[in-house]
């Protein structure tokens, strides 16, 4: 039997490194994928989104240059870490699923880089899908996705 594959979108991934509402959820869902109980996806677009994010926190001053430093080379070993041992799926950009994210963009009216999420998570067949985001949330839902919303 294999374990269920768990989609992790960057406002996801941003709970497991910054402490907010949701990176209890996040944090369990880690703790899952270390124990062998499941495994946790996203796509190489979301390490430049995470990255950005990361930055941008440094530049309103909601991250000092120290913390920054920390948190953006915790997440990236930890990304290779995870994905050297088996417990990552991380998934190449590919046509197909560009493809299929500007059809979501139409249909529900998002941006490219959210719709990139409900595509890849759909092409590799996660069985859940985690956000922070509540019209991504209901954008996968309507997409048929298990998505939970952090909150």
């Amino acid at each position: 039997m294999s374990v269920p594959i768990t989609y992790l979108d960057s406002s996801a991934i941003i709970k497991r490194y910054v402490r907010e509402s949701g990176s209890d959820t996040v944090r369990d869902a880690f703790m899952r994928a270390y124990s062998g109980d499941e495994v946790l996806s996203f796509s190489v677009w979301n390490i430049g989104e995470v990255l950005g994010v990361l930055d941008r926190a440094r530049r309103i001053g909601r991250l000092n240059s120290d913390k920054y430093s920390l948190v953006r080379n915790r997440f990236l070993r930890e990304v290779k870490r995870m994905s050297k041992i088996g417990i990552l799926l991380l998934v190449p950009l590919r046509r197909r699923i560009l493809v299929d994210s500007w059809k979501i963009v139409e249909k529900h009216h998002i941006y490219v880089a959210d719709a990139l999420q409900i595509a890849t998570a759909r092409n590799i067949g996660a069985d859940a899908f985690l956000t922070g985001d509540r019209r991504l949330h209901e954008v996968a839902l309507s997409e048929n996705l298990r998505s939970s919303l952090l909150a």
